[in-house]
Order: C-alpha cells, then structure tokens, then sequence
C-alpha cells in the first residue's frame, strides 16, 4: 500500500453483493469484488451488511453459524487483506456467541491481516412494513450496546450497520467523539430504500459533516428477500460521490479531506450544540397574574 499516511486523499471501494445461504460462495463472491476494488485503487474496501450469508430460518442460520474464533470465513478476509494490503471492512457478519444466540458484527481489519476494530450491531430491525413483509432481527441476534471509532490512517471512522442509519443521535455521538468517515453498510429492503436511503445517507453526512461509506446488498437473494442496492458515497456537504445500481458490483470514490476541513470550517455546527431540556408547554406557563 502506499504511503497513505501523509496523503490529503485517498480511494474507498465500496463492494455491492447480492448475497445467498452458501457461505462459502458468498466469501468466494466477495473476494471476487474486493480484489477488483483494489484493482482500480482502493485504500479501504467495505462489503455490506451479512457479506457471508443471508438468511432469515433460525435453524438454517444456527446450523452453520460458526463463533468468531477460528471462523473460517474471518480468517480468510483477514489473509486477503494482508495479501492486498488493505483496509478491508466487512460490513457485518453472522457471529455465533454465547447462549445460541448471534451478533450482526462488524469487523475492520488492517492491511496487517489483524483485525483493528469489532462493531456488534444496537439498533434491531424489527418492523411490519405491510404487504405481508416483517421482520424479526430480534429473534436471532443480541444487540450490541457500544459505539465505535477505529483508526484509518486518514481519520477517524465510526463504525454502524444498517437499520443504526434511523438513529441520527449515534452519528452524532460519533462525529462528537472525531469521526470524519461513518460506515453504514446495509441490507435496505426495497420498499425502505426506495423511500429513505438516499435521504437518510445525505442527512447524516450533512450533520455529522463527515464522508458516509455506505455498501449494500441488492437485488433478489435466495431466502425470498429483495434489497435495494444503490451503494453510496456521501460528501460531507451531501453530494453523491458514486453510486452502485442493484446488482453486484464495485464502486470507487476518491475521498478528499480538504473538503471535509473546508465543510467544518464553512459551517462548524459540531461546535455549537447546547444543552437543552424538553418540557410540556402546559407545565411551563408562568403563574397567572391576578390584576
């Protein structure tokens, strides 16, 4: 890899997968996309939500779920990324822990092969969007219960999954605490993203006023699910960088930092929050002056 740690820009390759029940060819497929992704330049690579397998049966999950030690799938990404000399960020992976239960973990790994940071999903998908289509992200996976920031050589990146994309208060939080990249890999379903992805993307890079790194799954998977695609770079002014369509692909952007400064410096909002309370208006009415 060069030497990225003086650079004032670098390349972000963004991998959309339409991922399937076999493990093995979802990390095959992957592969396949991260090595082109690099091909065309890219310092750090993100796959997108449940890279390795997509799949709503418990029991179908559980039976070839494997914990992280020793994970093959891990461990494979991990040598990949030392052999290409990459930031690799696979966007979440099924991780079996304690109990039988699962993590929608995160996992960014350095150009070394170690893995430099874990992120287990917090907010959980668990929703009624009519026409027959719901959701029960609860039923298979422990939410996580800390944010995380992990070190690039350009910045700070937060680190999220999916359906934390509602939750405008984490990102916040992140870009409060140095974040200049947020990760949102995501699995959108269709009818979400088709209302909300592209909305939600530029909001939370406008008011974070940080580069959003969003890589999805998209097109029709074998467990019946359909997503939207539609891969994302998001300026820290809300322009769209590049953009996937909804099949498998690789997209790159050139990520400028002096762009990010200059946002900061243009409109520094991340300087003036205050305090606040929320009251009811009818608990706040001043006593009634009697003439």
């Amino acid at each position: 890899m060069a030497d990225t740690h003086s650079a004032r820009s670098f390349r972000v390759g963004l991998v959309q997968m339409c991922s399937g029940r076999d493990v093995e060819r979802n990390v095959e497929d992957a592969t396949d996309l991260i090595r082109k992704a690099k091909s065309e330049g890219a310092d750090y690579i993100q796959t997108p939500e449940m890279t390795t397998i997509m799949e709503l049966d418990r029991a179908r999950l559980l039976s070839v779920m494997r914990p992280e030690a020793g994970n093959p799938a891990l461990l494979h990404f991990q040598s990949l990324a030392r052999e290409l000399g990459i930031f690799l960020h696979i966007g979440s992976m099924a991780i079996l822990v304690a109990d039988g239960r699962l993590a929608n973990r995160s996992f960014l790994i350095s150009p070394a092969g170690d893995i430099a940071a874990r992120y287990d999903k917090i907010h959980m998908f668990d929703v009624d969007l009519g026409g027959g289509e719901s959701y029960r992200e609860s039923a298979n996976y422990q939410p996580g219960s800390r944010a995380v920031l992990a070190d690039l050589p350009w910045g700070k990146l937060g680190l999220s999954i999916c359906y934390d994309l509602r939750f405008p208060h984490l990102y916040r939080a992140l870009a409060r605490a140095g974040a200049r990249f947020l990760a949102i890999p995501s699995a959108f379903t269709r009818p979400t993203g088709l209302a909300h992805w592209h909305t939600l993307l530029r909001a939370r890079a406008i008011e974070s006023q940080a580069y959003v790194f969003a890589a999805a799954q998209g097109g029709a998977h074998e467990n019946g699910r359909e997503t939207f695609g539609h891969s994302l770079v998001v300026s820290p002014w809300g322009e769209l960088l590049a953009e996937g369509d909804v099949h498998p692909a690789v997209i790159v952007a050139e990520v400028e930092l002096q762009l990010l400064e200059d946002v900061r410096r243009r409109v520094p909002s991340l300087q003036h929050d205050r305090a606040f309370d929320v009251v009811h208006a009818a608990e706040d009415v001043p006593d009634k002056v009697v003439p």
